[in-house]
């Protein structure tokens, strides 16, 4: 048993960390108020490797596991430059099309998804789904060798700077008549399909969207992998989606909890520094602890997934997340009250940090829901819905 990371895991963080330096807090925030992605950090990253760690060496990425993306992830966040399509690219989208894609959609698809190249949203939500995937309605038809998309989607990420979206819908069991899940690439310019913007109070360059598809046609070929596994595909996205949430919340965490210490090592009132008080100095070494004790899970998710537990890594990945979103929101509002009304100062951008770490104890999934998770799969208690 091993609470250390390996030596090039090391050497990862380190390489992010740096890269991350020269961007930093101030461009993302520009950008953000822009209106506009991250481009430039995107696509030198993409170059550098750090965005396919997790794509198989054949298909033009490292071949490493979810434990080195989330690294990156991490360190990207603590700079400074958290991004939420780092989640579902190569994470989500990335790690479903590995496991599943056919030889002709890995070798459409991974190669760009590893450079930076290319982009892929991931569409699940739906307005009257929610937490619960199996009322999706959304579904897929045959029309001769093609498919009919027809659906709705919300909430969904990065559409404006995704080449296409994959899309979790339903298709008709030949056998029983009943509907099952089933995945497409659908590209975002297809006719029919339609990314309508909502209007957030985050101040963020991922955008979100929500998506209206009119009988959209597809190739055959856009169905993802074989046809009757879409559920084992599905999940097998959501364990990495939450390990990498987890990862966001830890990296964003650690940069609130930074800026927090800067300021109170630095900030003198009555003739020595504010961090002096135990009054300041005690909440920020319990954040300093939780964020520890929280990246510990992480890593035992990320562990368990890459060793091919998936039953393990579900466990560890719902508790993973549950508890960086927490440490996140704490170490946000600890540093707001450290600064005082510099805390709401655009300088520092924790303002605008308060509404976007709310979104760790919000999604990819709900802490309610990861408690119903831990009550039932955990302790053995009774489900409650």
């Amino acid at each position: 048993m091993r609470f250390t990371e390996p030596g090039e895991r090391t050497a990862l963080r380190e390489a992010v960390a740096a890269f991350t330096a020269g961007y930093g807090p101030r461009y993302y925030r520009e950008k953000a108020k822009a209106g506009a992605y991250l481009s430039e950090l995107w696509t030198e990253a993409g170059k550098l490797g750090y965005l396919g760690v997790n794509i198989p060496e054949e298909h033009g990425g490292g071949g490493g596991g979810i434990g080195d993306l989330a690294a990156v992830l991490e360190e990207l966040s603590a700079g400074g430059c958290p991004t939420l399509m780092m989640v579902v690219s190569p994470a989500i989208c990335g790690t479903v099309l590995a496991r599943f894609g056919t030889g002709a959609q890995q070798r459409r698809w991974l190669p760009g998804i590893a450079s930076g190249e290319s982009i892929l949203a991931f569409a699940i939500t739906e307005p009257d789904a929610g937490s619960n995937a199996h009322n999706i309605t959304t579904t897929a038809r045959r029309d001769g060798g093609d498919w009919l998309l027809t659906g709705r989607k919300t909430f969904i990420s990065g559409v404006d700077v995704a080449d296409a979206v994959l899309v979790v819908g339903r298709t008709e069991d030949a056998a029983t008549g009943r509907l099952k899940p089933a995945l497409f690439t659908v590209p975002t310019d297809a006719p029919g399909f339609e990314a309508r913007p909502i209007e957030m109070d985050l101040v963020s360059p991922d955008h979100q969207f929500g998506l209206f598809m009119d009988d959209v046609r597809l190739p055959a070929d856009a169905l993802v992998g074989d046809p009757d596994s879409g559920l084992l595909q599905l999940f097998a996205g959501l364990n990495p989606e939450r390990i990498m949430a987890a990862s966001l919340a830890l990296g964003s965490a650690r940069h609130a909890l930074d800026t927090a210490v800067g300021y109170a090592g630095q900030r003198e009132v009555w003739g020595r520094p504010i961090g002096a008080h135990q009054g300041l100095a005690h909440p920020l070494a319990q954040i300093k602890v939780e964020v520890e004790l929280a990246r510990l899970m992480t890593q035992k998710a990320a562990a368990l997934y890459d060793a091919g537990d998936d039953a393990g890594a579900g466990e560890a990945a719902n508790m993973a997340k549950y508890a960086a979103g927490e440490a996140a929101a704490r170490a946000v509002d600890q540093a707001v009250q450290t600064l005082g009304g510099n805390g709401l100062a655009s300088e520092y951008g924790l303002g605008a940090a308060i509404a976007s770490s709310r979104l760790g104890r919000i999604a990819p999934v709900s802490r309610e829901m990861v408690l119903n998770y831990v009550a039932q799969h955990s302790l053995g208690l009774p489900k409650s819905y």
